[in-house]
């Protein structure tokens, strides 16, 4: 412990280490502390979680399939000209089954961006659409979240649509269609095509040659068995038997060394739940099966044994769970990439502690570092803004106009934004955080770009969160960091107007 790394560690400053020790990519953040000497299970997810995709080939394989399939039930052969662009979508974005758009909005439902097709919707556009620049995000059967990274492929391709029937001069459009002869194409109808192909296609995707689409992680054994000397552990899957056998032999078995015994995946786990259906998993469940690992099929009648060890599972419930490995709510850390599905619904019907794995992360923060600059003169204009209207008096009748000010700052976060991609950060517009990175951060006690990024800490290790500051709390701050900083009041002309 006399070592820099034992050090630091003990402190928890990982900024002590050099870069070549210690990277940002490598970190696991913290919105919440937490003790993993704490921790007595740790589940996990698998897709996009233990699994992880060779990204942009699998989401651009499948959009031509779903692509294929939406020409194969009657869509115009002219779709097919389309290619899959990976910097146009991102997690997170809502679909408006009404007007056909695709918005970015925060955690109250304001709107930051919004699209139409290819096409970006600017001030006026806008509120043609939305008079008060905000939707009403608990509107299920209007507006679905695309919450996952499996769901870009199928945002590019609802956008690809929307694109050529808005071009196409054969089809008149209206406000929430298009029409050609007695033919309508409603917005909505489009999206439900959409999200059939995405079910259509599924297991064609899934039965893809294993080592073309996904990673193969070797620490990944690593990991596990390091957690399963201190802790029980367990796999919750909604993927059924046959495809989570072929991905998890393929990370567990795949990579094992001349001489070295081999070891059966299921080995690795306390429990696997295949089938699980979450969200309802955290909820009510569904019916626990055995599965007969020779063949895939589910045996008949419902499980209510103690646990066996080696044996797989369908459906069940999380408190099935808890009562099969002898564990409470506060003892399990559980780790997924699905924000609502994993997360949420685990921290707040069950207050398990709770891991989310976001592989953009590590694109977030090469870009942040590059671009950081910007922000910190956006913090500079909204500062400058506040100290304005400092001393107020409500007798006075003079305006300023401050339209420069806003201007500079509209270009500042568009510049901003494009350095991620067309549709901007996955976690801010501009200084406003977006709907995921508030869930992010009230749901995720810890986040990280990988669940193998747990292996660059102990295992007793406490992460500890910073101190968080109410606004009224940082005002003095605030005052000091505008009073240092080079922004002053004759950099943006005022006028005044009677």
């Amino acid at each position: 412990k006399s070592s820099i790394w034992g050090q630091c560690i003990k402190m928890n400053l990982y900024d002590c280490l050099p870069s070549a020790v210690f990277l940002f990519d490598h970190r696991v953040f913290v919105n919440r502390s937490l003790t993993l000497e704490n921790i007595k299970c740790y589940g996990f997810d698998m897709d996009y979680t233990l699994a992880t995709y060779k990204s942009p080939d699998y989401e651009s394989m499948s959009f031509e399939l779903m692509r294929d399939r939406m020409v194969s039930i009657g869509y115009p052969h002219e779709i097919l000209r389309y290619k899959y662009d990976p910097s146009f979508p991102t997690r997170g974005l809502v679909v408006d089954t009404t007007y056909g758009n695709l918005l970015k909005v925060d955690s109250n439902g304001n709107i930051l961006v919004c699209s139409h097709g290819f096409q970006f919707l600017k001030g006026e556009d806008i509120r043609k659409y939305y008079p008060n620049m905000f939707i009403q995000r608990d509107d299920t059967d209007r507006f679905y979240i695309l919450n996952t990274l499996f769901n870009l492929s199928e945002t590019y391709l609802y956008a690809c649509l929307v694109d050529f029937f808005t071009g196409c001069t054969r089809y008149t459009k209206n406000t929430h269609c298009f029409q050609h002869g007695d033919l309508l194409m409603s917005y909505r109808s489009m999206f439900q095509d959409v999200r059939d192909a995405v079910d259509y296609t599924h297991d064609t995707v899934s039965s893809q040659n294993t080592p073309s689409y996904k990673c193969l992680q070797p620490n990944l054994p690593v990991l596990l068995t390091r957690i399963k000397e201190v802790a029980k552990v367990f796999l919750a899957t909604n993927s059924d038997y046959n495809y989570t056998e072929v991905i998890m032999t393929y990370l567990l078995e795949s990579n094992v060394k001349p001489g070295s015994p081999k070891k059966s995946w299921r080995s690795y786990f306390d429990l696997v739940v295949v089938d699980t259906k979450k969200p309802l998993f955290f909820a009510e469940g569904t019916v626990l099966r055995q599965v007969d690992t020779n063949t895939g099929k589910l045996r008949i009648g419902t499980y209510t044994g103690d646990l066996q060890h080696g044996t797989v599972y369908s459906g069940g419930s999380s408190d099935i769970v808890c009562d099969l490995l002898g564990v409470i709510g506060k003892d399990i850390l559980y780790v997924g990439d699905h924000i609502f599905g994993d997360i949420l619904k685990s921290k707040k019907r069950q207050g398990w502690k709770t891991f989310l794995v976001v592989p953009e992360l590590t694109k977030e923060l090469q870009v942040w570092e590059e671009r950081k600059s910007i922000f910190e003169e956006l913090k500079r204009l909204d500062l400058y803004l506040a100290e304005l209207n400092k001393h107020p008096d409500t007798t006075s009748q003079e305006y300023r106009d401050i339209g420069s000010i806003h201007m500079r700052m509209k270009l500042l976060t568009y510049r901003m934004d494009m350095s991620y991609g067309q549709m901007g950060s996955l976690l801010r517009s501009g200084s406003r955080q977006t709907l995921f990175a508030s869930q992010l951060m009230r749901y995720a006690d810890l986040y990280s770009s990988s669940c193998l990024n747990l292996m660059h800490y102990p295992v007793n290790y406490l992460f500890m969160a910073p101190p968080v500051l109410m606004p009224h709390e940082v005002v003095s701050e605030a005052s000091s960091d505008f009073e240092s900083s080079p922004l002053t009041l004759s950099s943006y002309p005022l006028t005044n107007k009677n």
